[in-house]
Order: C-alpha cells, then structure tokens, then sequence
C-alpha cells in the first residue's frame, strides 16, 4: 500500500513517532525532533521487501485493522484482526508524567502487543536505520535486549520477546503479551513489562490532567481536545521552542519540488501556537517559549531577527538534499535544513512581540512582563519601524522574488501597535506616545500604498494588484474593525480571486516552483475567521464543517489539501491547521450556558 498521511501521533516533548493505520512506526527521529529518523520508511518505498528504517507488527492473514487514541491521551492503540478470528492490541505511547518534582520525559517509546482473543500469530519487523536510510544500523544483543548500533549512536530495544524471533523475524503465537521498550542504552531495572504498565498510567494520568485544565468551546470538544494535544507534541520542553511539523519533504502537491524540512521553530507559526494555546489556558508553553524567544533575539546580531531557528536556537540551519531516501512516494527531494533561515521576512518582529504582549495582560501567569522586558522589546520595534515599507520574502518564503508585502507591513504596525499598549500598561506614557505615532505612521503607509482602487481591497504588495490570503488575519490582529468597508471588500476580493470550492488558496499566481496547485489548510480557516467577523457565521459553519471531514481518522492535519480529491499534502502534522481548527471552533461554538 502506498504511504499516505493517514497518521496517529505520539510523543513526551522530547521525540515523537508518526504510526500507521497497521501499526507500523514510519516516522522518528531521535535524540529530539530534528535529529535522525531510525524509522523513515514514510520517505522510502513502501512495497519494497528489503525496505529499511520501520517497526512494525505483522499479523498473518490479517484481514482488518482499526486504530484510536485512548480518550484525552496521546497513547495510541491499534486493533489488528486475523481470518480466524484472532485479535491483537498494540499500544503505543512516549513517557511523559511528572517525577521527583520534574517533568520526565525520557528518549523512549514504548509498544505493548497484547492477544486479545483467538490464537494469533505475529511477525515482529525493527529495521531501525541510520544516517537518514543510509544502512541498517550494525546488532548486538543479550538475553532480553537488542543494541542498534550506528555512527548516530545507539538505541536499545529492552523486551520480554524472544529474541532470536525480533532478529531473525520468525513469526510466532501471540500467547499472551510482549513489550517493546527503545531507549537509551541503559539496562533496564526490574520487569520490563510492570515499567511499561507504570509508565503508560502514569503517562495516560499526566494527560488527563493537562486536558481536564483545558478551558474548551461547548462543541466540538473532541476535536479541539485532540488539537491541543498535537500542539503540545510538537513543542519541545527543553528549550521552549515549537516546531512546524514532525517531518520533512512531504511534497506540498505531487511531484511539486516543493518538499521542505520543518522540524524547527518558525517565529511565525510559534507566536499561532502559543496564541491558541493561551485561548485554552495552557499558559505553560508561551512562558517557556518566551525563554526560548528572548534568547535568540539576544543572540540576533542587530536585533535582526530570522524567520526560522533550530530548536536549540542555532541560526545557521543550512539545507541540503539526501540521496539516500527517495521521498514521498517516490517524490524527491528529501531535504534536511531549511535555506527560509537566510531569508529576510519582515512580519517576524510582530510575531516576536505579539507573542511576548501576553505576558503584560494575562493576570494567570506568575511572571508577569515588567518595564526591564518591555525595554528589550523596543529595538524590535524600532526595527520594525525601519524595515516596514522595504522588501522581503513574505510569509510565503518566496525564494526568487523581493517585494513589500503587506501582510509583513501590517506586522511591523502590529509591533508598534503593541508596544504602544504594553507602555500604557506601564504606566510610561512618554513611550506610549512614541509606539502609538509610529504605529499610525505605518498604517497610514499601508492604507495609501496597499489599496487597490479598481478592485476595492488590500492586495498581497504595495502598488501590487494581486491578492494574497494573508489578509484575510487584517481584523484578527487589529489592523481593521470588522465594520470597515475595506475589510469586507478585501474578503469580497480573496473571495473572487482566491476561492476554489469550499478552499482558499494562499495565492493563485506563479512563484519559483509554478501556480500552487493544492490550497493551504490555514487559509480556509483564517477565512472562517474573516467570515466570522463579517456576521456570516452560519457560511463559517458550514465551511468549518466541511474542513472536519477532511481530517484524518485521528482529526489530524497536514498543511495542504487536494480540492479535488480531498487528499492532504505537505509536512505533517501541520501545527498551522490545528492552530486554524482550534480558533474556529472557539469562535464558532454555542456558549456553555446557551446549550442547553
């Protein structure tokens, strides 16, 4: 069978693993998210025999499967029926519970195969590999582990199973229950399978917890519960920092070209993610982005900040493709490295201090903003101020074209913008006069030079004439009220021009790669959104539902969606869509006390 995104997702804040409708683990990468995946089979070919880089639990004469989270948890389980009748459960989860007064978050996954009814027969297949496919990784082993060896290091697999049949993959009866723990190469103390059985109540414990804190819409729960859980996977705890995706290469449409890594921190995507987030109540993963943010800007030489960082915070993050997996169904190539670090894209320092105004207002948290931080944001706006009506990349990261977008404009106002009230919060009214004159500087620079006359609305680029659904965030972020004229023409506009079906694309015109072919998930919702604010909810509805079918099984989401087949494309999960899938919800919902 082909690979598809049809994908469940586990993971503890340290690694996550991306498992198929079978079972099979197609994606990790270890020590951290952007570290070597010993299971890649995701990028390789999936029919080959000899196929590498995979872990999976073959049933022999398997006639159905079935797979679903445990309820609030990111443990996942997975039913595989044979023709006799016989039924195995295989659980997957990452450790992550608090312990000794920190939270544990260990480099390990851990699998249970448990015979459910029937006499099932099973195959054990763990191809770890090394250097992104290159090899499998070289094997020792004692009496109940096995050691993967590769140049990346080692991963130990520590099992009740018998070892020769994981080795030599024998098939055998299913009698009862075998655990598989990859970790570090640590002995394991005590049994194996009273550890797994204590992490995984532990684990499930910890993620009860976490969502019963959630403060969620009135309908929808599922899905916005299912939502912030991804979200929360792919924010890493030991620096702060949140990625975009899991994974890399997973082409944007087929055979595309347009296969990228995003297994780091955009400024951007993170400022979404902690934004919805916060609209929940997880305060914990802004404050520790926060960390993670202002050291980078520290490190920025001339507080000019890059769209992109490693999760470490390194800013150097140099791409480059790989040979040794052919990608996505055969759709190369695989990069590793994002060259969008080299870019220069203006809306970074709105999204740095939009992210950071939280702190100053949400009376949740224990620390709070004070005069010291808001003075080490004034010379990101003062950046702002310099750079908001000169060219860059945009938020789309064009590769071959510079030019002044408005949506980077509107985020260099939005920086001025929020300074301004950060100061009357302060108390420091000198500066908030100067942020609140800069910030009306710049938005009347854009009103002049962004309208476009004959088409009624703010198009993509000053004196530009195209659209752009970027602009479609103009009332979310502030820019304009809902009941300006020039928002609902700007909606009417992207409407026309941008709209394919039930979809809205990011832009229509040809960029380095050609006209993009499948519409970026986001949009629709930032259109939810737009429509929302309009009074159009009952078309908001409609349209939100409409995205909820296009989920996976488990609710999940890539970046792109073919608008004629339904298929998702692109890096996976996307936190871009489950950020759109929570703030439509929340905006769209019933309230509590009218439900009834």
């Amino acid at each position: 069978m082909a690979n598809s995104l049809d994908l469940g997702l586990i993971g503890n804040c340290q690694i996550g693993a991306l498992i198929d409708a079978t079972s099979e683990i197609v994606w990790c990468c270890l020590p951290r998210f952007d570290g070597n995946p010993v299971f890649c089979s995701l990028l390789s070919n999936s029919a080959a025999a000899d196929r590498i880089g995979f872990c999976s639990v073959e049933m022999i004469e398997q006639i159905g499967a079935e797979q679903t989270y445990l309820a609030n948890s990111a443990v996942l389980v997975t039913r595989l029926t044979d023709a006799q009748g016989g039924v195995v459960e295989i659980t997957d989860f990452a450790p992550r519970f608090r312990q000794y007064g920190r939270m544990f978050t260990p480099t390990m996954l851990i699998r249970t195969v448990h015979r459910l009814q029937g006499s099932p027969r099973i195959q054990l297949h763990i191809r770890p590999s090394h250097d992104y496919g290159r090899g499998l990784c070289d094997i020792t082993y004692g009496s109940h582990h096995i050691r993967y060896v590769s140049p990346n290091g080692v991963m130990r697999l520590s099992t009740d199973a018998s070892i020769t049949s994981i080795i030599q993959e024998i098939p055998f009866f299913l009698e009862d229950r075998i655990t598989l723990i990859f970790g570090p190469d640590e002995t394991i103390p005590g049994g194996i399978q009273e550890l797994a059985q204590r992490f995984q109540a532990e684990t499930l414990s910890y993620w009860h917890e976490w969502v019963r804190d959630l403060g969620i819409p009135f309908e929808w729960q599922d899905e916005v519960i299912r939502a912030a859980i991804t979200l929360k996977l792919n924010t890493f705890d030991d620096t702060g920092a949140i990625i975009a995706a899991m994974t890399t290469s997973i082409p944007e449409a087929p055979d595309s070209g347009r296969n990228w890594d995003y297994r780091y921190c955009w400024i951007r995507d993170s400022y979404f993610v902690v934004n919805a987030l916060n609209r929940l109540g997880a305060t914990r993963t802004m404050e520790h982005y926060l960390s993670y943010l202002i050291n980078v800007v520290a490190a920025a030489p001339g507080t000019q900040i890059q769209p992109v960082y490693g999760i470490d915070g390194r800013a150097r993050l140099e791409e480059n493709e790989i040979s040794t997996l052919p990608g996505y169904r055969g759709m190369g190539p695989v990069r590793v490295g994002n060259q969008a670090y080299e870019q220069i894209q203006h809306d970074v320092y709105g999204s740095a201090i939009l992210a950071v105004t939280h702190v100053f207002f949400d009376q949740r948290l224990v620390n709070r903003g004070d005069t010291a931080l808001f003075h080490r944001l004034e010379p990101l706006g003062e950046t702002a101020i310099q750079v908001h009506d000169q060219p860059d990349a945009g938020l789309w990261e064009l590769r071959g074209t510079k030019r002044v977008h408005t949506f980077s404009s509107i985020m260099c106002w939005a920086a001025c913008d929020r300074l301004a009230k950060i100061a009357t919060k302060l108390d420091l009214a000198e500066r908030a006069t100067y942020w609140c004159t800069q910030a009306e500087r710049i938005h009347a620079t854009i009103c002049e030079r962004a309208w476009n006359e004959r088409k009624k609305a703010f198009v993509a680029s000053f004196e530009g004439d195209t659209m752009d659904a970027s602009l479609l965030l103009m009332h979310d972020v502030g820019f304009l009220a809902a009941e300006d004229p020039r928002f609902a023409g700007t909606v009417v506009a992207i409407e026309r021009e941008l709209r394919h079906g039930d979809f809205i694309f990011r832009y229509v015109e040809e960029d380095d790669f050609g006209a993009p072919e499948n519409a970026f998930i986001v949009c629709t919702y930032w259109y939810i959104y737009a429509l929302v604010a309009l009074g159009r909810s009952d078309e908001a509805r409609q349209l939100f539902e409409n995205l909820l079918v296009r989920h996976n099984q488990h609710g999940l989401m890539a970046e792109h969606l073919d608008v004629r087949t339904g298929e998702q494309w692109g890096n996976f999960v996307q936190t871009y869509s489950m950020v759109g899938l929570i703030n439509s919800a929340i905006r769209l919902s019933k309230r509590w006390d009218h439900a009834f």
